[in-house]
């Protein structure tokens, strides 16, 4: 049986950093966090200063261990947009400091901003932990040691852009451009403000694009930090603007503009479509979008039982369960289902939950009120459907935004918390007999973010690979995601790619040149 819950140190190898040295796994490697970090920026950020928002409007962050409000943020709407998008398309002009910057200087200014949030680790990690919530270990192991990772990973690329040389017939010289698209505005969740701003960040600064970015309106703070970090970093003014606001105003104003000319969404389902509505009906500017899931982990007879058990509790709690691509749909062995469903529970009971600058705390609150309620009103359903609520299935307290660690058993695929996407604390766990049946099982959904499945057989692991309609499939793993690593989904869950090369395609367009070749007679 497990008898010891997760500690930080396993965060860190359970998302693949496995080549560490042994001491980063320590919490005595983790420096002790700030627990009331002081808010020292607030406000709209546009030509590398902050200012009020236009409408004098301002709206609430709140501390969700508490309900507390952290401070008073600058509510920026359509009209700090329209300021936003001025000043990047004038940064943008073609004979700017910044498109006329070389590549490795562009490289060289994402590096400084990664040094500069490392200096500044420990303040950004305690401050994405009162306005998020997550545990403090998370937040340093995990949130702002990837950032930075993925900063300077795309600072690599940015002197190696460049198209190639083309044969073609005839007296002509022939070549590829790859130029920037031009402004992009970028919409970041609240789940990893820190991490997704860097996924928005470095391919578009690499290629050289300017940038518009609307905060999520529940966690504005470390980003808008992160703003200050830009201009003592050196960037160009206007080249990162930053807006924090809601999503009907800021967010559809950046989506609708039409001198925008490409907007990157990370966030609901729902809320892509609105993204693509807007963007078709404005300029046509390009779209990518990285949006909910319902993942299928599935768990052979044959698998390794104790990591299987342990990596699945991890890929669906990890983060209060508020993860696109959580483990959400596990799919057990007939043969071994009643004793992962008996271990899992003991598991999820003994899972610390708490206070989350505790270095002790695996999960912390929900990030809001709204959705702890969303999460509670999911599991009344599952409990009115028919499955059987193994422990937890209420909220921890009468302060914050806690839900206790929830295992459901004899799920069955029709009930609403095997099709929905929950974004909380709720294992759910289904019954399975042969392949070609979980394959379609696992297939029989609107998302296609991400998918694991656990064996020791070879075999069975590639057939999966390949069977599986995710745009990742992790094996004997979950949740291992790194800065060179291609992420995004398949049908409903988005289009295009975050992180590796196959982002950069998504902030550079192909420029043909073709030259006559004067032609000297005999």
């Amino acid at each position: 049986m497990l008898r010891c819950a997760v500690k930080p140190s396993l965060v860190l190898k359970l998302i693949g950093k496995t080549n560490l040295p042994s001491a980063a796994y320590s919490s005595t490697a983790i420096p002790q966090p700030i627990t009331s970090p002081d808010v020292h920026y607030t406000g709209v950020f546009i030509n590398n200063e902050f200012h009020k928002a236009e409408s004098g409007r301002q709206f609430p962050t709140v501390n969700p261990s508490t309900g507390e409000v952290i401070a008073m943020i600058e509510e920026g709407d359509k009209a700090d947009v329209e300021k936003a998008v001025k000043a990047a398309r004038s940064a943008f002009r073609l004979n700017s400091e910044w498109r006329q910057m070389d590549g490795s200087k562009r490289g060289r200014l994402l590096n400084r901003l990664a040094d500069l949030i490392e200096r500044d680790q420990v303040y950004l990690s305690s401050l994405e932990t009162l306005d998020n919530g997550k545990p403090y270990s998370s937040s340093f192991m995990v949130d702002v040691r990837q950032t930075i990772n993925n900063l300077r990973y795309f600072a690599g690329w940015a002197d190696k852009i460049h198209g190639h040389t083309i044969d073609t017939d005839g007296p002509h010289f022939a070549y590829t451009r790859h130029e920037p698209v031009g402004v992009c505005g970028q919409i970041i969740p609240w789940n990893f403000p820190l991490l997704m701003l860097a996924w928005k960040f470095g391919p578009a600064l690499a290629t050289g694009n300017t940038v518009v970015m609307k905060l999520a309106e529940q966690t504005p703070l470390t980003g808008l930090y992160v703003g200050k970090l830009v201009a003592e970093a050196g960037f160009p003014p206007g080249v990162v603007n930053i807006i924090p606001g809601y999503g009907p105003t800021a967010g559809a104003a950046i989506a609708s503009h039409m001198d925008v000319d490409k907007v990157a969404f990370t966030g609901s389902t729902e809320i892509g479509h609105l993204i693509q509505q807007a963007a078709g009906s404005s300029n046509l500017k390009r779209v990518t979008l990285e949006l909910g899931g319902k993942s299928p982990n599935i768990v052979f007879k044959d698998a390794d039982l104790d990591h299987a058990i342990e990596t699945s509790h991890f890929g669906l709690f990890f983060n209060q369960g508020q993860c696109c691509c959580a483990g959400s749909r596990i799919f057990v062995e007939e043969s071994v289902y009643d004793e992962f469903v008996e271990r899992s529970v003991e598991r999820a009971k003994i899972r610390t939950v708490g206070d989350p600058f505790d270095m002790k705390t695996e999960q912390g609150p929900q990030v809001d009120e709204e959705q702890m309620n969303k999460i509670l009103a999911l599991i009344e359903s599952g409990k009115k459907e028919g499955a059987k609520m193994c422990t937890g299935g209420g909220r921890v307290g009468d302060e914050g935004y806690y839900i206790q660690p929830t295992v459901f058993a004899d799920v069955k695929d029709h009930m609403r918390i095997a099709e929905e996407e929950i974004f909380g604390p709720v294992q759910q766990i289904l019954k399975f007999r042969d392949i070609s049946e979980v394959i379609e099982r696992a297939n029989n959904t609107k998302y296609g973010l991400a998918a694991a499945v656990f064996t020791k057989d070879l075999d069975k692991a590639h057939l999966f690979s390949q069977g599986l309609r995710a745009g990742t499939v992790w094996i004997n793993c979950y949740d291992v995601l790194n800065a060179q690593t291609p992420f995004g989904g398949y049908k409903l869950s988005g289009q295009g790619r975050e992180n590796s090369l196959y982002a950069l395609r998504n902030y550079y367009e192909v420029k043909s040149v073709i030259t006559k070749i004067p032609v000297k007679n005999s």
